[in-house]
């Protein structure tokens, strides 16, 4: 009996830590640029300049205004955010299958696998064999940097040309 429940808490420590590190990518991810930190355009980030989007989300979590967090105003906030990353995922799987630009996808849209494409073919949005900033800067902000996102293993957007 003991051992099992020594497994049950070893489960459960693992499954939190697992979720803990999904939320530390998905964060990073979704994490404000220098430029959006600084602002008071200074060039250099002050202590209060990294703290106030952290203090933004406590305030959007803090549901009754009481200037503490209940598990229950956590919960609240972390289902929020889970949900906005969803929709996000979503929206980039209809834009990638959606072949007609309808914004649904029918059933042979959604079983037919779409065409693989390169890190560079996706990033050479013109396709003019080169990469601009402007293609680097929209690829960054699709979270097609390096690999990540739906740069990793090859699998791109479906080609509406």
């Amino acid at each position: 009996m003991k051992s099992r429940m020594i497994l049950l808490i070893g489960a459960i420590v693992a499954g939190v830590s697992i979720q803990a590190v999904q939320a530390q990518v998905a964060d990073a991810e979704t994490r404000p640029g220098f430029a959006t930190l600084d602002t008071n355009g200074d060039g250099t980030l002050s202590e209060a300049e990294l703290q106030a989007p952290m203090l933004e989300r406590f305030a959007q979590a803090d549901a009754d205004g009481d200037g503490s967090l209940t598990a229950e105003e956590l919960a609240t906030a972390a289902a929020a955010r889970r949900a906005e990353r969803m929709e996000a995922r979503i929206a980039r799987m209809i834009e990638r299958l959606d072949a007609d630009g309808d914004g649904a996808l029918s059933a042979d849209e959604f079983i037919t696998p779409a065409p693989r494409q390169t890190m560079f073919e996706r990033l050479d949005a013109d396709g003019d064999g080169s990469i601009s900033e402007a293609e680097f800067a929209a690829a960054g902000e699709r979270g097609e940097r390096g690999g990540r996102g739906h740069g990793k293993g090859g699998h791109g957007p479906r080609s509406h040309r």
